[in-house]
């Protein structure tokens, strides 16, 4: 399962699209405040979250999914072009961090690293 989490609903129902075509099982969120209250990261093999969201805000979201979930991926989405805010996420644990719009193939890419990662770690315990 591959989260979503983006407040733009054309952006969501997008990378849900795509990520449909692609042979993902894609769920989504319009917050991080859904997302948490959903219990549904104990399943996700990735999330992939806006940065700039009302409520938390996608680099707070990240920090508590690493908390709880040190292993999960986060790919980092953002419409705005901060170089600070995208070595911020990097250095704070983000697979990959990509700008908006998004690249479907850059996406696709950074998705099949985060999960290839994902597994190797998972076979070194």
């Amino acid at each position: 399962m591959v989260i979503v989490v983006d407040d733009d609903s054309t952006v969501r129902e997008s990378l849900e699209s795509l990520l449909k075509s692609a042979a993902f099982n894609p769920v989504a969120f319009s917050s991080a405040e859904d997302l948490l209250e959903s219990g549904l990261l104990a399943r996700a093999s990735c999330v992939i979250t806006d940065m700039l969201m009302p409520g938390i805000p996608g680099l707070e979201l990240q920090r508590q999914i690493k908390r709880e979930y040190p292993r999960l991926p986060v790919i980092m989405i953002s419409g705005h072009r901060a170089e600070e805010m995208k070595r911020r996420a990097l250095s704070e644990g983000a697979s990959a961090f990509l700008y908006k719009p998004v690249d479907p193939n850059d996406l696709l890419h950074a998705l099949s690293l985060a999960l290839s990662d994902l597994s190797d770690s998972q076979k070194d315990t």
